[in-house]
């Protein structure tokens, strides 16, 4: 691959950067599909795996999904027997999610195949080159969510703050 002497600009930067998010989106996709779940079951087993029990609200909350669709996924997995309605015993009208000793066996199984085709597909950067692009990606993003919560000139003193630090 030949080096482009071209300065790289942001919208060009932004373009690569959804480019390889829509191609790295479709693998991800394509190898939950290959676990046997539908993108909403996966995401419901794999938030239930690394967080524990939590209430539906809290699941949609760490999936960004809609209630309906939540629920739905919910009633999915608990009819397969991967996971149960608990009541509490502080508040008799809420429940919590949590996953069944199959569906624990379930989501890491699942879990564990999609965690190695990422990292298949990450094997071409080096353990220097992922945390650079998770710093650099993170910073990108806090900036963007800044600017876009906070207004202009809150961005702009944390973009001339950010360039008169060294890195």
């Amino acid at each position: 691959m030949r080096e482009n002497s071209q300065p790289i600009t942001a919208p060009r930067l932004w373009l690569v950067m959804m480019r390889s998010h829509h191609a790295l989106r479709r693998m991800a996709e394509q190898s939950i599909v290959n676990t046997g779940l539908c993108l909403t079951d996966f995401a419901a087993l794999e938030a239930l795996l690394h967080k524990g029990p939590l209430p539906i609200s809290g699941i949609k909350d760490k999936v960004l999904l809609a209630s309906g669709s939540m629920t739905a996924a919910i009633d999915r997995l608990e009819k397969r027997g991967l996971v149960v309605r608990k009541f509490t015993a502080r508040d008799r009208r809420a429940r919590i999610v949590e996953l069944t000793r199959a569906g624990k066996q379930v989501a890491e199984a699942c879990f564990e195949k999609h965690a190695r085709d990422l990292e298949a597909v990450m094997s071409v950067l080096s353990a220097k080159q992922k945390r650079q692009m998770y710093a650099s990606l993170k910073q990108v993003g806090q900036l963007a969510a800044q600017s876009f919560d906070g207004g202009a000139a809150a961005v702009e003193k944390l973009s001339r703050d950010r360039r008169t630090r060294d890195f």
